[in-house]
């Protein structure tokens, strides 16, 4: 029996890891043993226990509860409970998702001691090294022993900083293995989408006419925290609702909500607040957030995640960054960097309007992601 111990702490990491325990439970529950430690860097029921509940997802064995901190403070507490319980726990494996500062506390609880690190998402890369998520991701890769990259530019990315496709056994953190598996998300998506059409009464509950609405999501400290760029995007947003007769439906992230009366203009969130067409609600359950997805007309987002799920259901997306770590999404055509420039938005916004053939390749693998990374763990161990 494998034993593997799951770090989660963020809403996208406890979506990630439905998949993988999915696998598990339905094809390996007699030869892999999954243990779930949750970090507590998202502490929301909103923002985290609700997708346990929802998404089915084994409740966590473990919480650190370490709630919000600086990035220094936060990691820190993390690393010593992590370190903690691998001493306890001996799993033959530490797996981590993406690039949160709950990923690279792992990482470096289990480098330390020689756990070896399986990291899912490896490779991808926006070559911005402000962004924090960058360090961790590099950083997290590594340091780990397998490496399962959603795409080929991932793979690509990881050849270029040095390792090896061609590692033999017995791998570890000085010959790591490099696989292509695809995306976890994508597993989910198809899994959870026939869920969100019968459960999900997002639409409805807000009055949403399907194909004509824009689902936004803003939750980065570079647009949070700078008044310039959060009022441009929430000034292009406005624009767009008031001129095309579109709402903009806004699950807004705890972090923004609190953010909005200190850095928009106070003018323009007077002009918010009157817009019956500018919708800005609490965070919203996954098959909420599949269901506004799958119906949405187009999305504009600075997460990585959401951005890969409007690909997922062929939708045009906004991309409100300055990079981004999803190069595929871009190159096709089917999304556009308009960073927090309201020009850029409203242009972006007028493309998508005008242009009906896009086409969305199936890059990020058949939906078996998670049944591919636990064969690794099997043919590895």
């Amino acid at each position: 029996m494998i034993k593997i111990l799951t770090i989660v702490g963020a809403r996208p990491q406890i979506i990630k890891a439905a998949a993988l325990s999915r696998a598990i439970a339905s094809e390996y529950g007699d030869k892999i043993q999954e243990v779930i430690l949750h970090t507590g860097q998202h502490y929301d029921d909103n923002m985290s226990k609700v997708f346990f509940d929802e998404l089915g997802i084994p409740k966590p064995a473990i919480n650190l509860n370490v709630g919000s901190g600086s990035h220094g403070v936060q990691t820190a507490r993390m690393i010593e409970g992590i370190e903690e319980h691998l001493l306890k726990i001996k799993p033959d494996y530490l797996v981590v998702y993406g690039d949160t500062n709950s990923t690279l506390a792992g990482a470096v609880a289990a480098s330390k001691i020689h756990v070896p690190i399986a990291h899912i998402e490896a490779g991808l890369r926006s070559f911005n090294k402000t962004m924090p998520e960058e360090i961790n991701r590099i950083m997290c890769d590594h340091a780990s022993t397998m490496l399962f990259s959603p795409t080929q530019t991932g793979v690509k990315n990881l050849l270029n900083e040095g390792f090896r496709l061609d590692a033999q056994p017995p791998f570890s953190n000085d010959n790591p293995a490099v696989f292509h598996c695809g995306d976890v998300m994508f597993d989910n998506s198809l899994w959870f989408a026939s869920l969100a059409e019968k459960n999900a009464k997002v639409l409805e509950e807000n009055n949403l006419e399907p194909g004509n609405f824009i689902l936004g999501t803003i939750h980065r400290d570079n647009n949070t925290d700078n008044p310039q760029r959060l009022s441009s995007i929430f000034e292009a947003l406005h624009e767009i609702s008031e001129n095309h007769q579109t709402d903009v439906f806004l699950p807004l992230h705890p972090r923004t909500s609190k953010l909005l009366d200190k850095n928009i203009d106070p003018d323009l969130l007077r002009k918010i607040k009157s817009n019956r067409r500018f919708k800005i609600v609490e965070p919203v359950s996954f098959l909420d957030i599949i269901k506004l997805e799958k119906y949405a007309k187009f999305v504009c987002t600075d997460s990585g995640g959401v951005q890969k799920e409007a690909y997922f259901f062929e939708k045009p997306c906004i991309i409100l960054r300055p990079q981004t770590e999803w190069v595929e999404i871009v190159e096709n055509g089917t999304a556009i960097i308009a960073d927090a420039d309201k020009y850029r938005i409203l242009d972006a916004f007028n493309y998508f309007a005008h242009n009906k053939s896009l086409s969305f390749p199936p890059v990020f693998g058949d939906g078996k992601a998670a049944q591919f990374i636990c064969k690794q763990f099997m043919l590895n161990k």
